[in-house]
């Protein structure tokens, strides 16, 4: 698909991977809806770009559905929607006094990432599928963003990791049942990359991460998570798959 002048969203889109796609999506000619939790984020992120800024929280269905028709009124129906929207959270099944992790930390990941991402997908999908075929029969495409904790997952990413091994199952059917719809579906895996959690580490301790990779040796780049998730959108052959962003790392038990 040809990004420009077409209408794209981008949850979690007010920092971060996100915050990224949407200003590379704007330089390639997009008209960018930014969603975010924050919607101070997701404006700024907006202006910035010139696209549209929206509070939305990615479970609660009423106030997605309103976003997306907000959105639409103001850049037209989107073709192109990449979630990135997600949390993240680390707890041992059972802790060092011998509790249980609670239920609830195990269920909002859950939640968040894996059925608040399916949330906006359907809805998405169901826009997409309305509208007008381009020249190529393609309507819309759908880029996820899952994790290399979905192959590698550590000690205490049980919720986390589940999650993300969700979205990575969820890809193909999700490819083959829009296919008849003209609509793609991809979903990223990033390894170890340099967003907002990460700067606030120590810089040796970001250092360290970094030579955990074997090549390149330092953490991931906003920006080129940002060039695949185009290259993703441009490129016709590209659907069904999952792609590991991750400089071949494989992450350790802990």
């Amino acid at each position: 698909m040809n990004i420009t002048g077409q209408a794209a969203v981008v949850t979690g889109g007010g920092s971060g991977l996100g915050a990224e796609t949407a200003r590379r999506l704007a330089r390639l000619g997009a008209k960018v809806a930014v969603f975010d939790v924050n919607g101070d984020a997701a404006r700024s992120v907006a202006a910035e770009i010139g696209g549209v800024g929206h509070a939305c929280d990615i479970t609660d269905t009423a106030a997605l559905e309103q976003a997306l028709a907000a959105a639409a009124e103001s850049i037209g129906p989107a073709r192109i929607l990449v979630n990135v929207a997600g949390i993240g959270g680390a707890r041992r099944v059972v802790g060092k006094d011998g509790t249980p992790m609670p239920l609830e930390d195990f269920r909002r990941v859950i939640d968040v990432n894996l059925i608040g991402t399916f949330n906006v997908t359907r809805l998405v999908a169901a826009r997409m599928a309305a509208l007008p075929p381009l020249d190529d029969g393609e309507r819309g495409v759908i880029v996820c963003t899952a994790s290399v904790a979905a192959f590698d997952g550590q000690i205490g990413q049980e919720a986390y990791a589940a999650s993300k091994g969700g979205l990575v199952s969820l890809t193909l059917p999700l490819a083959r049942d829009l296919a008849s719809h003209g609509i793609r579906v991809c979903t990223i895996a990033p390894g170890l990359f340099l967003t907002p959690l990460l700067y606030k580490l120590p810089e040796d301790v970001q250092k360290s991460l970094g030579e955990s990779i074997p090549f390149p040796k330092r953490l991931g780049k906003p920006e080129e998570f940002a060039d695949l998730a185009a290259h993703i959108v441009g490129n016709p052959s590209l659907n069904g798959e999952v792609i590991r962003l991750d400089g071949a790392l494989r992450l350790p038990p802990r």
